[in-house]
């Protein structure tokens, strides 16, 4: 848990600073959409300038989060406006869902010519101590449950908005609350959050009810390739670039597709591999507690959690799949 003394010192921060630029990691999943989206609204109820800013594009099912889409770096603003301040000049940085340069892309390069003071809120154990003032609590089952202690001790309402997207963060990023990493705080959090107006079966629908054509035919492609190893424990699954071409997906679209096959009895550890357009292979790791997916996405420049993992390979995927496999049986054994 987060102590008093740091609450206070963010909330200081926030007092002093009027534009607030806030973003996330690449590829913003639920935690890092509803955190981000849960502290614009917050910040600007306050009366402060805030921008959001995302690093990859926003999945189409967290779009409702927002009552209007935030920037794309690369997209809407290039890195050398950034630089300049073109596209905006904060007085403070808020970075929430992660504290590592690797998850940030280009992004890292305007933080490293930065002089302007940053606050990261996070639940990671990987870090790169990024902040000039963290908020870090690896207990936390989601970022969204940091978010709420800290509006709490601040005394900031929580408004129907916010609660739903805090509510998102959190559900999101426990599995709808099946994951082993779930506690009574947990789901506390949750009950207050549906005290302040998050409506739960409305955002299961918005979630997990509104695929696109797109996306379920590449769930289905992804299913056809599962291979079992070690007696059923590993399970691991891939996509092609050729797979997003003919089903029409997006690489956004494979978020959380890793957990469909963990729907199988014996398997204890998943991994999905995906082919990047510039020929890496993304590696999603997931456990059920028999092997730390974290210990293995470190040593090749990833990072995570102890059950819910990720790292980038040199391709082809034959070669990342039998990597990781090597990792994993070395943890299985």
């Amino acid at each position: 848990m987060i102590n008093s003394n740091d609450f206070q010192k963010a909330v200081d921060l926030i007092k002093k600073s009027k534009n607030i630029l806030i973003t996330t990691h690449t590829k913003p999943d639920g935690d890092a959409c509803g955190c981000v989206a849960a502290m614009s609204e917050t910040l600007a109820a306050i009366g402060k300038n805030v921008k959001p800013l995302l690093l990859t594009d926003l999945p189409d099912w967290y779009a409702f989060l927002f009552a209007q889409r935030p920037a794309i770096l690369g997209r809407d603003v290039t890195i050398e406006q950034l630089k300049q301040g073109q596209f905006f000049n904060p007085d403070l940085i808020l970075i929430v869902d992660t504290n590592s340069h690797n998850q940030l892309d280009t992004f890292d390069e305007y933080l490293k010519q930065n002089n302007k003071p940053i606050l990261v809120i996070d639940h990671h154990v990987t870090s790169d101590n990024l902040g000039d003032i963290e908020l870090i609590d690896a207990s936390a089952a989601a970022n969204g449950l940091i978010v709420l202690d800290f509006f709490r001790y601040a005394g900031w309402k929580i408004t129907p908005a916010i609660a739903q997207s805090l509510f998102v963060a959190i559900a999101t990023d426990t599995g709808w609350f099946h994951f082993c990493n779930v506690d009574g705080r947990t789901h506390k959090g949750a009950a207050d959050l549906i005290d302040c107006g998050a409506v739960p079966n409305q955002i299961y629908h918005q979630l997990y009810q509104s695929f696109s054509p797109q996306r379920f035919k590449l769930m289905v492609t992804m299913s056809g390739t599962i291979e079992l190893h070690f007696d059923g424990r590993f399970a691991t699954q891939y996509l092609r670039q050729a797979d997003f071409e003919r089903t029409g997906a997006s690489y956004m679209d494979t978020e959380n597709l890793i957990d469909e096959c963990q729907r199988i009895n014996s398997v204890e550890v998943a991994a999905l591999f995906v082919e990047l357009k510039d020929g890496r292979i993304k590696c999603s790791l997931r456990s059920r507690g028999s092997a730390d997916v974290r210990q293995i996405a470190q040593k090749y420049g990833g990072g995570g959690h102890t059950m819910a993992a990720g790292l980038h390979l040199p391709g082809p995927i034959e070669n990342a799949m039998q990597i990781i496999k090597s990792q994993v049986q070395n943890q299985i054994g």
